[in-house]
């Protein structure tokens, strides 16, 4: 299907002598089971086990978790021989066996050899019943496909190649520069959800990626029942249709239509949280190391897993990305944001679950802030994401004045790339430079 972030890592842990059985984690749909059966191509023998499609698969867990016992039987029930060294064991939709996960251990001090990963779409609630075994296991994030992964599926490797060792500060020629804003206009209506870049791949038609994303939509919503309590639907529902609505403000529960209360929809919140639809950006002083050190947890933002998916469920008339994307980007500044923030996601290290951050002060008469902080090593970067042309940033230098050891800020726009004194001006397509250091090497393979 579409070359993949994950891909890179997924060969890299196959690799590996001291590899531990494998947690692959993200929303439903984002390509973890088309991922894992990628790699299984470059095994001898590849056995899945899916434990909502495979009759009596999740009863073999029940009793004792002996990794000899469990091959055998596996074995058995799917007619093909487990070979350590020689086959990929895949547990699909393990939250239907939680103590699957339990027995991920005992596979790793027993069998070693083997080549094991687990994933599901609803994972982080079976984690959240059985946790995990500490130091027994290794653990990846996908996500959506991020906007160089979009390029590299529609086939413009040249410019996703260009986009991510292009030299900073230095303008790229201006037509070409147009031309990629269009087609950063074409991922903000069609988004990363793999089904939908296939679908718009395949037909060319808008409206028929939106139908797939519509259908997403119907599946999410189906799902709630499955990890909410009965009186919890209700809120999941309306904080799934209205937090479109609340995009790049901060979070009220006052703004939720109806007459709702934060006691009951916060843990609903939480919920869609858990379920990897929704990320939140916690405010930080961006004074501390690590940069998650000294949030105010009461201030925070939250976004939709993708933009594409987030318009879907807006009703918004996506044509205008295609027809007059610089229009679009001045009028819709809260798409932009959250294709940010997307962005710093997809790029962040995928060995821990990425956390996203933005800088506020609120001071009489001085209401000043700065839609995300990163980090650099020992130094806090601070990021504006300006939907147009405008050139107000006084937060940005606000956040420089009062943290002397960030000497730098990135502004993301949809101007030319430029570097004036601290400021350091890049297209809101190069958000891939400020991808984690380890996501350098994944990168590169990408673009090959």
């Amino acid at each position: 299907m579409f070359k993949r972030i994950i891909d890179f890592h997924l060969d890299n842990w196959k690799r590996d002598i001291f590899r531990k059985p494998l947690l692959l984690r993200g929303a439903r749909q984002v390509g973890k089971t088309y991922a894992v059966r990628r790699l299984g191509e470059q095994f001898k023998s590849y056995v899945e086990i899916n434990f909502e499609k495979l009759e009596g698969a999740a009863v073999l867990f029940e009793k004792d978790l002996s990794p000899d016992r469990l091959i055998l039987a596996l074995s058995l029930l799917v007619n093909k021989p487990i070979v350590p060294g020689e086959t990929l064991l895949f547990f699909d939709e393990v939250q239907e066996a939680p103590r699957a996960i339990l027995a991920l251990r005992y596979f790793y001090e027993e069998i070693p050899a083997l080549h094991v990963i687990a994933a599901g779409s609803l994972l982080e609630f079976a984690i959240a019943k059985v946790g995990v075994p500490v130091g027994r296991i290794s653990m990846l994030y996908m996500y959506p496909l991020s906007f160089l992964e979009y390029l590299i599926a529609i086939e413009h490797h040249l410019i996703a190649r260009e986009i991510l060792h292009h030299c900073p500060g230095v303008p790229i020629e201006e037509t070409v520069h147009t031309k990629i804003l269009d087609l950063v206009g074409e991922y903000l209506s069609i988004g990363g959800m793999p089904e939908a870049v296939a679908r718009w791949t395949q037909t060319k038609e808008p409206k028929s990626a939106l139908h797939v994303l519509q259908q997403i939509a119907a599946t999410y919503r189906q799902d709630f029942e499955k990890y909410a309590k009965k009186t919890q639907v209700k809120y999941l529902e309306q904080l799934f249709r209205q937090i479109p609505h609340l995009v790049g403000k901060d979070f009220s529960y006052r703004e939720i239509h109806g007459e709702y209360r934060k006691r009951e929809l916060a843990p609903a919140l939480e919920l869609l949280e858990r379920a990897n639809i929704i990320h939140s950006i916690r405010c930080a002083s961006g004074q501390g190391i690590p940069i998650g050190s000294d949030v105010n947890f009461d201030i925070f933002k939250v976004i939709y897993l993708d933009v594409g998916f987030c318009q879907a469920i807006l009703g918004s008339d996506i044509s205008a990305w295609f027809l007059r994307p610089l229009e679009g980007f001045e009028n819709r500044g809260e798409i932009a944001e959250s294709f940010v923030g997307q962005e710093l996601i997809c790029y962040a290290n995928p060995e821990n679950k990425a956390e996203l951050y933005f800088w506020k002060r609120k001071a009489k008469n001085s209401l000043a802030e700065v839609d995300y902080l990163i980090q650099q090593g020992e130094k806090i970067l601070p990021i504006e994401v300006k939907s147009g042309h405008g050139s107000t940033l006084r937060s940005l230098h606000m956040f420089l004045d009062s943290h002397p050891k960030s000497t730098q800020a990135v502004r993301l726009s949809s101007l030319n790339y430029s570097i004036i004194d601290k400021l350091d001006s890049r297209p809101l397509y190069a958000a891939a430079t400020l991808a984690h250091p380890n996501q350098q090497g994944a990168l590169n393979y990408l673009v090959g």
